[in-house]
């Protein structure tokens, strides 16, 4: 073990290249198991049984829908811009793997340690809306061509207070490190009780449910209106990429919220890692709970909620923070 941890230390580059190998296949992973649990959630809200055919409980069904998108053809809608039609998927999908680089899930349990973590992630997450919008102008589609404004619209606009409320937190524990902001709460208590970071934290899950795309702020793709929206028109491998990225960044918006407001890996009795993935599998099952039962809201009511309300009380509260004598 010595000698492997030393041949690593001598090919540093190397190292890097074996942990974003490590980190591609986590991300393609992880939306197969949260994909079969909303399923099952969805299944459950709706008074019925979900996937229970393929596998015991159904637990194949994902990864053989998964194998079925592989092997499908794809296809170029003729009169599209291949050049951005080809790149959107990847984008979204690099973007959601930079995200997670920075990811602390046990103490040393982090792919590359950044002492601007939140800033770069609060920046790689906008390629998603450039991903979005690129595949909804380069399909050819009116209806690609408007889910990708309205993704436009809707994403920038919550993007303002949800980075106004991790400026809380990070005015609070005095660091734009992910693993100086857990640390902070393992010596003095999650964030989450102190009144500002709770008002934060509240704000942060009603912009994280517009970031990721999630009802009641399913514009974008809006499949009773605009059929899937911006990915109409994909198929195949490029169409699961898109599908991963989605899930992919469920998964992690619910654990950086875990990071930021509660305690991240901190907990009693069980390992580190266990307490970050209890956190963020209960945090995505309230996102499932909320996705399944209001129903979709009209662009306009999104845009006037996020610009009239969100925004405003996000900045009061930041100024509340400050004035409270947050660091």
């Amino acid at each position: 073990m010595e000698a492997i941890t030393q041949f690593f230390r001598d090919y540093p580059l190397l190292w890097t290249f074996v942990k974003a190998v490590v980190l591609a296949s986590f991300t393609l992973m992880i939306p197969l198991a949260v994909i079969y649990i909303e399923r099952k959630v969805a299944g459950f809200i709706q008074s019925r049984l979900g996937p229970v055919h393929v596998g015991p409980q159904g637990t194949f069904q994902t990864a053989a829908d998964a194998l079925k998108l592989l092997l499908k053809e794809d296809i170029i809608p003729e009169g599209a811009d291949k050049r951005f039609f080809y790149l959107a998927p990847y984008i979204a999908f690099i973007s959601t793997v930079l995200s997670f680089m920075v990811l602390p899930f046990a103490p040393g349990w982090v792919a590359l340690e950044m002492n601007v973590a939140v800033l770069f992630v609060i920046g790689v997450s906008l390629f998603n809306v450039v991903s979005i919008l690129m595949a909804g102008w380069s399909s050819n589609n009116k209806y690609s061509l408007l889910g990708g404004l309205r993704a436009v619209a809707q994403l920038l606009s919550y993007e303002i207070p949800m980075v106004l409320s991790v400026l809380v937190v990070v005015f609070y524990t005095g660091s734009l490190s992910l693993t100086d902001i857990i640390e902070y709460q393992v010596k003095h208590g999650w964030n989450i009780w102190h009144p500002p970071i709770m008002i934060a934290a509240l704000i942060y899950f009603i912009c994280a449910l517009a970031e990721i795309n999630r009802t009641p702020f399913d514009l974008p793709e809006a499949e009773s209106e605009l059929v899937s929206g911006f990915n109409t028109e994909y198929s195949g491998m490029r169409f699961a990429f898109f599908f991963a990225s989605e899930f992919a960044n469920n998964f992690f918006v619910t654990a950086f919220a875990a990071a930021l407001f509660f305690g991240g890996w901190d907990g009693p009795i069980l390992p580190p890692i266990v307490w970050t993935f209890l956190k963020v599998f209960v945090m995505i099952f309230i996102f499932m709970w909320v996705r399944w039962t209001p129903p979709r809201l009209r662009i306009d009511q999104i845009l006037r909620f996020a610009w009239q309300f969100l925004v405003p009380v996000s900045l009061v509260n930041l100024l509340l923070a400050i004035a409270l004598g947050v660091k």
